[in-house]
């Protein structure tokens, strides 16, 4: 994570993390840490709170009898950890996501994998309509902890020059 303490006051500081507009390069890479590993709760309660009655998610019985043996992680919750992951790090200042692309599911995640994420810098740019901003875009990579690639996507998001960030402001 990268963090920041900002003097917002005398005596009194405020904690910021992300990343500037200025601080990515092309080529850098960011492991995103902690992991996390999934637990039958997280894909359950996931699974069912997005209405996706698919038996092979939550049903131990049915996942028996696929080519995998037991009940696989939904692969929507596994983007959405590995996406969490990386906020800290890349996006907490962003002010919008303006597209995600190239989703790849490559090996499946299970009840009890523990999961870590890296993003690698593909491309910077200046806005061309908003000067105080840029846009960057990485590709971010899912892990088990035995170093199998599970996931990959690439997503483009407006970030902030040094100065024009929302918590650059002491009175928010």
């Amino acid at each position: 994570m990268v963090a920041e303490a900002k003097e917002v006051g005398k005596g009194r500081y405020r904690e910021s993390y992300g990343r500037y507009f200025e601080e990515f390069e092309a080529g850098d890479v960011y492991e995103h840490r902690p992991g996390r590993t999934i637990s039958e709760a997280d894909n359950t309660w996931f699974t069912l709170l997005t209405m996706n009655q698919h038996p092979l998610h939550f049903d131990f019985e049915y996942a028996k009898k696929s080519e995998f043996g037991k009940p696989l992680v939904n692969s929507c919750l596994t983007l959405s950890i590995v996406a969490g992951m990386s906020v800290s790090d890349i996006s907490q200042k962003t002010i919008a996501n303006l597209g995600w692309d190239k989703i790849k599911l490559t090996s499946p995640v299970f009840i009890g994998d523990t999961i870590y994420a890296e993003s690698e810098v593909l491309a910077k740019r200046e806005s061309k309509s908003r000067p105080t901003q840029g846009i960057v875009t990485v590709k971010t990579t899912g892990k088990k902890a035995d170093g199998t690639e599970f996931m990959s996507y690439e997503r483009s998001m407006l970030i902030p020059k040094r100065g024009h960030a929302i918590d650059d402001k002491a009175d928010y």
